[in-house]
């Protein structure tokens, strides 16, 4: 049983703006450490994986700038899909390629901005979901033990443990997903101890990715199904941008007949916005997330890089400030989320 590996890696990371942009976006910048999260997401997997069995999924304005983090992937491992759909054609996609290599194959997608550091933790039990994806023919997911009552992540709801299960892989049935809920509801679900937060990495056969479209998704499978092994950019360019704009919790994952979680015993953050970033990052004695030419007097709990130029930083607190050659952010910690409504607003050519 042969494993492949997708990464989705043509996100916009509008909440990252300005370091974040339209052709380097968040996972393309280097927001933790002198690698990029797509970089680390790629040695990650390699752990696991033989290299040359990793495809990186982007778009046009991404591939570039994926290939220049990348520079040991060959050419054929990145692909530009056409159009952005969202996830449910990139996973026929992603699944197209690989059973066109190898119809009795495993693939794995994952995101391409999580942050993991227990690498080999996470290795092994890529392994273990890999081997019950490819015998029982379910689809895998990870799940995340909630810390608290979020309101950022959707949830899945385990039910009976598999006889597969173990202590370094527990695996369980997965009765339904849920959509983002609000306070109150995310309060219920961690209360209830068998609610998990999901990753969005995913794992199943080629051939029941295929018969799960078959169910819900015809026009995923017929893309799969007609997908050939020789000149696949041609009739990418001809077929994807048709394929119907979906995520593939919505268009796969809540209508399969079956699918089994496996809760994570590694560390995951998703990094969804500026704030995620002191957890990860020294802060000094008043709370303050510094990076670069930044000078402080008087001030708390504020998040600031600087690239170009000197920011100071007096008697303000909680903010967020963010400077590039050719923009400055300036936004208080608690509307972090709504960076992303900026984009309309902006000029072409800072987004």
């Amino acid at each position: 049983m042969k494993t492949y590996a997708c990464i989705m890696a043509g996100g916009s990371g509008e909440r990252f703006w300005p370091l974040s942009r339209i052709a380097r976006p968040k996972h393309l910048v280097p927001l933790l450490s002198e690698a990029t999260l797509l970089e680390e997401t790629v040695r990650r997997v390699e752990q696991a994986l033989p290299g040359d069995h990793i495809f990186v999924l982007t778009n046009a304005a991404q591939i570039e700038g994926c290939r220049a983090v990348l520079p040991w992937l060959k050419p054929r491992q990145f692909i530009a899909e056409p159009a952005k759909r969202d996830t449910a054609p990139a996973c026929a996609l992603g699944t197209a390629l690989v059973r066109a290599l190898d119809p009795e194959a495993v693939v794995v997608f994952l995101p391409a901005d999580a942050l993991i550091r227990d690498a080999a933790t996470f290795a092994q039990q890529l392994k273990q979901a890999s081997k019950l994806a490819a015998k029982h023919e379910t689809i895998v997911t990870f799940g995340i033990r909630p810390t608290h009552a979020s309101t950022r992540f959707g949830y899945l709801q385990a039910g009976a443990a598999l006889p597969e299960s173990n202590a370094t892989c527990p695996l369980f049935h997965v009765e339904r997903f849920v959509e983002k809920p609000d306070a109150a509801r995310a309060e219920t679900y961690l209360k209830s101890g068998n609610y998990f937060w999901n990753a969005g990495i995913f794992l199943w056969k080629t051939g029941t990715f295929l018969r799960e479209a078959k169910r819900s998704q015809p026009e995923l499978a017929r893309f799969i199904e007609d997908f050939p092994k020789d000149n696949a950019d041609a009739y990418i360019a001809e077929h994807f941008h048709a394929l119907p704009k979906n995520s593939v919790d919505y268009a796969i994952m809540e209508k399969a007949g079956r699918v089994t979680v496996a809760e994570a015993r590694f560390d995951w953050d998703d990094i969804g916005s500026w704030t995620a970033l002191p957890a990860h990052l020294l802060r000094d004695e008043h709370g303050n997330t510094l990076r670069g030419a930044v000078v402080v007097h008087d001030a708390q709990d504020n998040i600031a890089i600087a690239t170009k130029r000197l920011i100071a930083l007096c008697g303000v607190r909680d903010l967020i400030v963010i400077e590039t050659g050719d923009a400055i952010l300036v936004c208080h910690r608690d509307a972090a989320e709504q960076i992303k409504h900026l984009q309309p607003k902006l000029p072409n050519e800072v987004r």
